[in-house]
């Protein structure tokens, strides 16, 4: 071999090996998750046992809690009159009865209303509804939680006790959002060390120091996560769309001229492996110990996104030292392929199924734990 050639495949030789060094200096996503105190694989209850009850109430949540879910996965927003509470849409009327309680107002957002406003409507029945197969008298008059409510649940167990998984909804329409989370949760001791008086003594994850994990979509909302409680694990949501990774096509929904919202969002894929590559780099950059990217599910259906759990999108996650927490699965066909992809841990409305996935089978059926909180 020439002295050119052989001089250039050693200098090949010496960067893949410092490039296979640098990934391998990275720990395990197992060895990562028990650093931060994160169930490996994790269940994330999304909204609670949202396919059993209705989402972000109370038979949801305290489901989801003794069925042995790891996480109370909850959108974190603020009343008029400054009370934090779980809704998922920045608008009442798709869960509440709203339009019918303040018929004027029922296009209003939710932070327009006042926590004695919000406890006034039914968050129950709409469910009812929408699933009549899994509909039950108890859900009507369910009310809508605040913060604290969903603690008192997260505690109420004294067998299991979750972590909560919150995410900072639209942010940008709440100032100081962050900053009235960490009081809640120093107040509520949530964010006191393992070995501390209120921590000792506790079972399972809500009382590691992986018992709260803070999730947004959001940058501007990760850095001041970041800024106000750097100790707490934080997950940057990823999706392809505006404000997200750039799509590699720039044609809207609306001016796609498609029907179904979620075929038209299953499609999409970033730009280029660049773009991808930029957000993953950025979560890393600001303090986050993952990722939360979208799924494409095999049923499709308005949960299946574009398809961002790629086995080299966790792969390239994992070698910057990030776990990666899928969103929101409830098949196990969607299970396995997430699990085969590499992701660790699983957004999930079907705490049961995916419980029983994972071999951690409930202590009772849905039914009977349903029965047994008085629903």
């Amino acid at each position: 071999m020439p002295t050119t050639l052989r001089n250039s495949a050693l200098l090949l030789s010496l960067m893949l090996g410092l490039g296979q060094a640098q990934a391998s200096s990275q720990p395990s996503p197992t060895a990562l998750a028990t650093a931060t105190g994160i169930p490996h694989p994790a269940v994330i209850a999304h909204r609670g046992a949202s396919f059993d009850a209705p989402e972000s109430t109370a038979p949801a949540y305290k489901l989801a809690r003794d069925l042995g879910a790891d996480y109370l996965e909850l959108d974190l927003q603020r009343s008029k009159d400054g009370v934090l509470f779980a809704l998922h849409d920045d608008n009442l009327q798709r869960t509440t009865d709203v339009a019918s309680k303040f018929p004027e107002r029922k296009d209003s957002p939710a932070n327009q209303f006042t926590l004695a406003e919000l406890k006034t409507l039914d968050a129950g029945s709409w469910f009812n509804s929408a699933y009549p197969d899994r509909a039950r008298p108890s859900y009507i008059g369910l009310k809508i939680l605040t913060l604290d409510e969903i603690i008192d649940i997260a505690r109420g167990n004294p067998l299991h006790k979750p972590g909560l998984y919150i995410e900072t909804k639209e942010p940008k329409l709440f100032p100081g959002l962050e900053r009235d989370l960490k009081d809640k949760l120093q107040d509520r001791g949530w964010l006191s060390p393992i070995g501390s008086k209120l921590a000792k003594g506790d079972i399972a994850v809500g009382q590691g120091k992986g018992k709260v994990v803070l999730q947004t979509f959001e940058k501007s909302s990760l850095e001041l996560l970041q800024k106000e409680m750097p100790q707490v694990p934080k997950i940057l949501l990823l999706w392809v769309g505006e404000g997200g990774i750039e799509s590699k096509s720039n044609v809207t929904f609306a001016a796609s001229g498609e029907q179904d919202k979620a075929a038209f969002y299953a499609r999409q894929e970033p730009k280029d492996q660049a773009e991808f590559e930029k957000w993953v780099d950025y979560a890393k950059a600001q303090g986050a110990v993952g990722t939360g990217p979208s799924a494409a599910l095999t049923g499709g259906g308005d949960q299946s996104y574009s398809d961002l759990v790629q086995p080299w999108m966790n792969s390239f996650a994992h070698d910057k030292g990030l776990l990666v927490h899928v969103y929101t699965i409830d098949e196990p066909v969607d299970y396995q392929k997430a699990m085969d992809a590499g992701v660790d841990g699983i957004f999930t409305n079907r705490s049961s199924e995916l419980l029983k996935y994972f071999k951690r089978p409930a202590p009772a059926t849905v039914a009977q734990l349903l029965e047994a909180n008085g629903y």
